[in-house]
């Protein structure tokens, strides 16, 4: 029996944990199965093809919200060119119903951790007892688990991502998200998994992206692994996901140790609305976020990313842009601006009447409109998260974007800036960076009238930072002060680092 584990990831650099947790746990069809992976971008008839070259009995596909319609068509292929080929999807996006694209054409669909039940799966069509075409499963335990670290291969290691876990499972139960519905947080075996980043790190492996949902809950794990990576000599890089309000002496000496650039972390604030966190049943400790994130600004070198979320049910426009200003009041650091989605099988719909939820039912099934938001409201909040990430989240502009309120609203003024880029450009996506920069210098000139010279300055500043980088032609004219100044030392960018 031939047997295929695929899965098209959202970018080549990224790989899937999933798959190989499949692959590990396969016993005696290990031999007979083998991981084939791709990406979105990748065309669906040419990943048919590659799938379908050695006529495999069953093809197991990792369903998720960034690629279900992409395996939609590719099932629809496959069935039309092998209709004997069995179907298994598993995944997130087949776990809760309803199911929003069509799937009809897949043969079995598993529902829920799937470590152990595909193997299952494929023994009992091996044997023609496979009954059920929807299989829900029970939470296998996880230290029973084979762990799927030696299947990462030597080109994984060299050119993308190594997702990693130490548990799984949430135990909040914010209303807009997927792990709300974990009965509990559940752990791998600590010497276990520790034993298999030291065969990772000596095979090669610098990246570490952290799947958990709820890093720094346990305290043993979490300082665990931070001694793991403190033993070792950077470069490295460390991603964790971690909640606000729980950062413990111990923890805090460990992440204060780490050097610039090795330790990423991702905080879900999602809203600072203390009466829209308990419409999601989220918890909202105001006084800890604060202190906390002060502690992460100002005495470590790790790389913040927040995390705020539009359309929420009960928060306005200005809502939500009274977070944004408090946040940035608080930090430096990279602001990730979402727009709301209601998963299937998350508790979120309950809101759907009272707030006059709409959402859409194609991926990743955003909000369009709600009873605070219209849909003209959305559309142009999907275009301020756009060009926040381009020119503020990106770093390009570090220090001319901050021109743009200076000691005023940051929300009210890029509100403005968005809608004003917009009408210049009539899109979000293409714009090269020398034409946002052109952008953003006539926007503080022209409209914001602030002085040419200075704002140039600071562009410069931001725009040269990497060697050999030519001047835009739009700042040329103001160059030559620059270059004069920085060459004796007294240009306002030595003032200011001063």
């Amino acid at each position: 029996m031939k047997i295929i584990l695929t899965t098209l990831n959202s970018r080549f650099t990224h790989s899937a944990i999933g798959l190989r947790y499949l692959y590990a746990n396969m016993q005696e069809l290990c031999s007979d199965t083998e991981i084939l992976e791709f990406s979105i971008n990748d065309a669906i008839q040419t990943i048919a093809e590659k799938l379908l070259f050695n006529e495999p009995d069953i093809i197991g596909i990792g369903v998720y919200i960034w690629n279900v319609s992409e395996v939609a068509e590719l099932i629809h292929i496959i069935k039309k060119v092998s209709p004997k080929t069995k179907i298994i999807l598993g995944g997130p996006e087949v776990t809760y119903e309803p199911f929003r694209v069509n799937l009809d054409d897949a043969d079995y669909i598993i529902q829920g951790e799937g470590d152990v039940a595909f193997y299952e799966l494929c023994v009992n069509i091996n044997n023609d007892t496979a009954d059920e075409r929807i299989i829900k499963m029970t939470l296998p335990k996880l230290k029973e688990l084979k762990l799927p670290y030696e299947y990462y291969t030597d080109d994984d290691i060299k050119n993308r991502y190594i997702y990693v876990e130490i548990s799984r499972g949430c135990p909040f139960e914010c209303e807009f998200c997927l792990s709300s519905m974990d009965e509990k947080v559940r752990a791998f075996n600590l010497e276990e998994i520790l034993e298999e980043f030291e065969i990772l790190w000596q095979r090669g492996a610098r990246n570490f992206k952290f799947v958990d949902r709820t890093f720094n809950l346990n305290m043993k794990a979490a300082n665990g692994i931070l001694d793991f990576f403190l033993s070792k000599e950077p470069p490295y890089f460390a991603h964790f996901e971690v909640i606000p309000d729980h950062f413990p002496a111990s923890l805090r000496s460990k992440i204060k140790s780490f050097p610039d650039g090795a330790l990423q972390l991702e905080i879900g604030i999602q809203t600072l609305n203390t009466q829209v966190a308990k419409n999601v049943s989220r918890i909202l400790k105001m006084d800890k976020i604060e202190e906390n994130i002060a502690f992460l600004e100002d005495e470590t070198k790790a790389h913040i990313h927040l995390d705020l979320i539009v359309g929420l049910p009960g928060e306005s426009l200005q809502s939500f842009g009274a977070n944004l200003d408090k946040l940035m009041s608080m930090s430096s650091c990279e602001i990730q601006i979402g727009i709301l989605k209601k998963l299937s099988g998350t508790y979120i719909k309950r809101h759907d009447e009272e707030f006059a939820m709409v959402y859409s039912d194609i991926p990743p099934y955003d909000i369009l409109k709600n009873s605070e938001l219209s849909f003209n409201d959305i559309q142009i909040m999907k275009r301020f998260a756009r060009f926040w990430d381009l020119t503020y989240n990106s770093g390009n502009f570090k220090k001319s974007i901050e021109l743009l309120w200076k000691d005023e609203s940051v929300y009210e003024n890029f509100y403005a800036f968005g809608i004003w880029i917009y009408e210049q450009t009539d899109s979000t996506w293409k714009i090269s960076l020398g034409r946002l920069g052109e952008l953003l210098f006539s926007y503080l000139v022209d409209v914001k009238n602030l002085d040419a010279q200075s704002v140039a300055e600071l562009m410069l500043e931001d725009m040269m930072k990497l060697k050999g980088r030519a001047i835009p032609l739009y700042l040329k004219p103001y160059s030559k002060e620059f270059v004069m100044q920085a060459k004796i030392g007294t240009s306002g960018f030595n003032k200011r680092q001063a």
